[in-house]
């Protein structure tokens, strides 16, 4: 998959509320209610991603989700990330 073009991106990420180009990859902070609540959104992103075989880097403390996505094969992102972002936003309604 080739990495998208700076105009395409900036497209992507301007359609993805909150979403921000960051170190060669897409990434988003989610802040939820408390751990549980955390940890079940980080569980639908596992899945979602392992059907897509496309895995995000992410962190968790307590209530709060880092999640950046990047194409590593590719160097940057790619159409992969942004469709995995958009599910991401569809788990987090």
């Amino acid at each position: 998959m080739d990495k998208l073009t700076v105009a395409e991106r900036t497209l992507a990420v301007k359609s993805l509320k909150g979403w921000a180009f960051q170190d060669n990859g897409i990434s988003k902070k989610f802040v939820f209610a408390d751990f549980v609540e955390a940890f079940s959104f980080i569980t639908k992103v596992a899945l979602f991603s392992e059907k897509m075989d496309h895995h995000p880097e992410w962190s968790n403390v307590y209530n709060k989700v880092e999640i950046r996505l990047s194409t590593h094969d590719a160097g940057g992102v790619t159409q992969k990330d942004i469709e995995l972002a958009e599910k991401i936003e569809g788990i987090k309604k």
